[in-house]
């Protein structure tokens, strides 16, 4: 079963893998502060993607890189946008979306998938199927991530849609470790959504 699992990494240069496990640490982290509406889901968030970012500019995964990128931006805006305050209160407290909000989603959701396939299109990528899947689950998580700096509960069905998809997905890339990581986070995801539903009622 490992050998199944695992046998990719065997061409890997060592440093590659270590770092991958070192993003796959810092992403549950990141996880696993946000299901607990903590601010340092920002600082390890950003120690997984910016370790990404290298990795999958790497492996010519681009779509992926430019997720990673994205969520570097978005945790930085996120973080100042967490740590405001009115008169000693948070100023964005968790809370649902407006329609403002959900019309937006929608636009980045479209301008997403829309900058992507002109990325993979002028780099040659939609050569597997896995590039169309890729296109999709870039364009759940801009949203998703965007939603998320925002503080609102719908980040994290997003969040579940996409890892769920991203399971299979890098499992059939051959990244092993990434596949399982996404396993865990559905795992978190579902129970972060209870939990900022538990804090929001």
């Amino acid at each position: 079963m490992l050998e199944f699992l695992f046998s990719q990494y065997r061409s890997y240069p060592t440093y590659e893998i270590v770092l991958e496990i070192t993003a796959i640490i810092f992403g549950l982290l990141s996880v696993w502060f946000a299901k607990k509406d903590n601010i340092l889901v920002f600082p390890t968030g950003i120690i997984n993607t910016a370790i990404y970012v290298y990795l999958l500019w790497k492996w010519t995964l681009l779509g992926d890189m430019l997720i990673n990128f994205y969520y570097v931006v978005m945790s930085i805006y996120g973080w100042y946008h967490w740590t405001r305050k009115k008169d000693n209160v948070v100023e964005y407290p968790i809370s649902r979306m407006t329609f403002s909000e959900k019309k937006w989603s929608f636009i980045i959701f479209l301008l997403t998938i829309l900058f992507v396939v002109m990325v993979y299109t002028f780099f040659d990528k939609f050569t597997h199927w896995t590039s169309y899947v890729d296109t999709v689950v870039t364009g759940i998580f801009f949203v998703g991530m965007w939603l998320m700096a925002r503080r609102k509960i719908e980040n994290w069905i997003l969040w579940i849609v996409g890892d769920i998809i991203s399971i299979p997905m890098y499992f059939f890339k051959g990244y092993s470790f990434t596949s399982i990581q996404y396993l865990i986070f559905t795992i978190i995801a579902i129970y972060g959504y209870l939990e900022w539903k538990k804090k929001l009622q």
